[in-house]
């Protein structure tokens, strides 16, 4: 008799598993052919294009950034040389909470787990011969995001590229950033103004640009479930729409640039259903409350990031195999574009072998492994199936229990999807540690090692060479328009009127972000969770 592995039989977010999902699972689950659909059709579980990827790879957009400008752009072009097919922007921490740096609180944290910009000479350095009209950029951006793409545009402008040319997505979700990141700077609802000013902006400048990308991979990676990952993401997009909604924007002016981004984590079944369940519902949620007339404001396009919490530090090749695993899963669930981990990112950030080894890991699975030759591969297996149904039904409960609360945001305040999360982390962790959950190289499989990969080394001078580059920009531009942009953003802050073409003009007047953003605390003010949250 074959001793059982575990104690009882779970997905990794806990979802109970029938030894066979048969049949008379589905009728349990009132699941029936029709309701499945087809890819490029309503309620877009199978996909929301008809021919998937037979006529369009996903994305391959690899994360990067560290250290300089110069050496994020170098960095850059060897991922496009090698294949790449779109850009996204990591930047480092200063940066991501509107700090310059030369601010004291930026001492010893400039370029180190992103590049920093503080000026447009930086993202002028960043973006050096990469044409913006041709190459899709994301930038991993939320507080500051109005003033990072003021200058994107700016850059764009100075290459002749029309800003109603450029191509790409700001993260722009300060909601997630309360939940389970916090990198937020601003009280929520003066956050949400800065989001709507964007949607409006954009809607009439920037039409090509995706204005948000309503983000569950940090969700999940502060230890959610998948369930809470789609719940979460979806009530935050809610909130979002309403938002712009109040704001006097129709549904059909913003939602078609709305996008999302989600993790994958190891449980491949539960994850490609995850995808599915996530399309499904935002259909549903968005065409029976809000009827809009484009087909494409209640069809969820995503961005794919796999787990960096599940890479493991011990044996770290190890982690090319979960990788391999999670981006397949991606594109079984049918993303719109992928980023697959370097498998030393637990030990520091990617080295070029590693960045290298991780995007050919995407084009091996598009050109060798068939999964990209069908739609929605999975659909129709009795297990994937009954796992959509389950999360499309549990995480609506979930967007249920929010809204009885007030919605996202007063949830938020309440700190509610803030326990949510520790508790879940709470049940993981005592999983991994009672050893009813095995991760190889941490409680199973153990080995000792020779030796581990030679982590990235940043250059230490880049936080030194920023301030200097700061000092001399101060003393050469023209004080008396910078007062004058400063004070127009204040004024602009305080009657409602809309900052973004404040910002534009402060950013090409050489305001630095910083400048930027303190102008805007000093009438927004600043937020700090209440303790507990």
């Amino acid at each position: 008799m074959v001793s059982q592995r575990r104690e009882d039989w779970k997905t990794l977010s806990g979802l109970e598993l029938d030894l066979e999902s048969t049949p008379s699972t589905l009728e349990q689950l009132s699941i029936l052919p029709e309701d499945l659909g087809g890819a490029g059709r309503p309620p877009y579980t199978r996909g929301i294009h008809s021919t998937m990827y037979r006529s369009r790879l996903w994305t391959m957009r690899q994360y990067a950034g560290f250290s300089s400008a110069k050496a994020t752009n170098e960095r850059f072009k060897l991922l496009l040389e090698r294949g790449q097919k779109g850009l996204s922007v990591a930047f480092d921490l200063p940066t991501q909470l509107g700090l310059d740096a030369d601010d004291e609180m930026s001492l010893g944290e400039v370029g180190k787990v992103g590049v920093s910009i503080s000026a447009l000479g930086d993202m002028r350095e960043l973006l050096e011969g990469i044409p913006l009209d041709k190459v899709s950029t994301s930038m991993t951006i939320n507080a500051p995001a109005m003033v990072l793409l003021a200058m994107y545009i700016a850059i764009g402008e100075e290459q002749g590229v029309e800003p109603h040319q450029v191509l790409g997505t700001i993260q722009n979700d300060i909601l997630k950033e309360y939940i389970a990141r916090g990198t937020y700077v601003f009280p929520p609802a003066q956050s949400m103004r800065l989001i709507t000013d964007i949607f409006e902006y954009c809607s009439e400048h920037v039409p090509k640009w995706n204005t948000i990308s309503i983000s569950g991979y940090h969700i999940r990676e502060a230890g959610s479930t998948a369930v809470q990952e789609v719940a979460f993401t979806l009530a935050n997009a809610l909130a979002y729409v309403e938002a712009a909604i109040k704001t006097g924007l129709d549904i059909d002016s913003f939602a078609p640039r709305l996008s999302f981004f989600f993790n994958c984590h190891n449980d491949f079944f539960e994850e490609a259903a995850k995808f599915r369940a996530a399309r499904t519902l935002w259909y549903e949620l968005m065409s029976t409350r809000y009827a809009p007339s484009n087909p494409k404001s209640s069809m969820l396009r995503f961005h794919t990031q796999v787990a960096g919490v599940s890479l493991t530090a011990q044996q770290p090749l190890n982690n090319i195999a979960r990788v391999t695993i999670q981006a397949l899963a991606a594109v079984c669930g049918g993303t719109q574009s992928l980023h697959t981990n370097s498998y030393d990112e637990a030990l520091g950030l990617p080295t070029e072998k590693s960045a290298t080894v991780a995007l050919r890991t995407q084009q091996i699975i598009a050109e060798e492994s068939g999964a990209a030759d069908v739609v929605d591969p999975l659909g129709g297996s009795y297990h994937v199936e009954a796992l959509t149904k389950r999360i499309h039904d549990l995480a609506l409960e979930q967007i249920e229990k929010i809204e009885s609360l007030g919605g996202a945001l007063n949830a938020i305040e309440q700190g509610w999807q803030q326990r949510e999360i520790h508790n879940a982390a709470y049940q993981h962790l005592n999983d991994v540690e009672s050893e009813n959950r095995k991760i190889v190289g941490v409680n199973h499989g153990l080995m000792d090692e020779d030796s581990v990969p030679e982590p990235l080394k940043l250059d230490p001078t880049v936080g030194d060479e920023q301030c200097r580059r700061l000092s001399e920009l101060r003393s050469n531009r023209n004080d008396a328009a910078v007062s004058t942009c400063l004070q127009d953003i204040r004024n602009a802050a305080e009657s409602g009127e809309n900052l973004f073409p404040y910002v534009l003009k402060a950013v090409k007047n050489d305001c630095t972000l910083g400048e930027i953003i303190q102008a805007m605390k000093d009438i927004f003010g600043t937020w700090m969770a209440p303790s507990g949250f």
